[in-house]
């Protein structure tokens, strides 16, 4: 028996962009459901229980970021922003708050179901995390701690091996500074930025990975970082 499509719940206001997601979702696949309010989202993320939700920000009676927080309450169901507001705070703030990625209209619709399609892998029921993660070509294994690019191994000191395996095992979802600062360095560095711009550099170089032409390890200015997810 086939396996059921997975359900996207869309919270949106705006009927056009709301049938324009359907469209592309359903073209996609998936299995669709809308809700025009926040507090309405909420009550059917609770009740549906969707797949993944494709969220609006600027809703009409809550915030979407309160909306973020409602639904983190009980589930872990992945998050992924679709808003016109292009401020590095806001992008900041919803992520924080725990949605798991963040693009701004317009955006390409490639590209959503690229990202959709990552948070749903991440987040398939009974999935396990490998001990071994391969990206292009790196290995890491996180039993050992070992790291090799290309089969030779690169000696890497615990920070930047810590660095490079939290965003690893995030493939496609933007950490803010302030994620990687806090699992990495702890909550009395949330604002030392410099210790993870070092570390950063760091990697690139010992990877083989260009700032200017980044192909492992991707900036999102005044942001965080991703790792590539393919």
């Amino acid at each position: 028996m086939a396996e059921p499509a997975p359900r996207i719940l869309i919270i949106e206001d705006e009927a056009p962009i709301r049938r324009f997601l359907r469209i592309v979702l359903e073209g996609a696949k998936y299995t669709v459901d809308e809700a025009a309010r926040g507090r309405l989202g909420v009550e059917m993320a609770a009740t549906g229980a969707p797949d993944a939700i494709l969220l609006d920000l600027g809703l009409p009676d809550i915030d979407g970021k309160q909306v973020i927080a409602d639904v983190r309450q009980w589930t872990q169901t992945p998050i992924l922003i679709l808003s016109v507001r292009n401020d590095e705070r806001e992008t900041i703030a919803a992520l924080d708050a725990g949605a798991d990625d963040y693009l701004t209209k317009p955006f390409a619709t490639g590209e959503m179901l690229a990202r959709l399609r990552v948070l749903l892998r991440r987040h398939a029921p009974g999935t396990a995390e490998p001990s071994l993660i391969r990206l292009g070509p790196l290995t890491l294994d996180l039993a050992t701690r070992q790291v090799q690019r290309d089969d030779v191994a690169i000696a890497l000191t615990r920070k930047e091996f810590d660095v490079l395996a939290l965003l690893l095992r995030n493939p496609g979802r933007l950490l803010t500074h302030r994620d990687l600062l806090q699992t990495i360095w702890g909550p009395a560095h949330v604002d030392d930025a410099h210790y993870l711009r070092i570390v950063i550099a760091r990697l690139r170089e010992k990877l083989g990975d260009s700032a200017a032409d980044p192909r492992l390890i991707f900036n999102e200015p005044g942001i965080g970082y991703r790792a590539a997810s393919e």
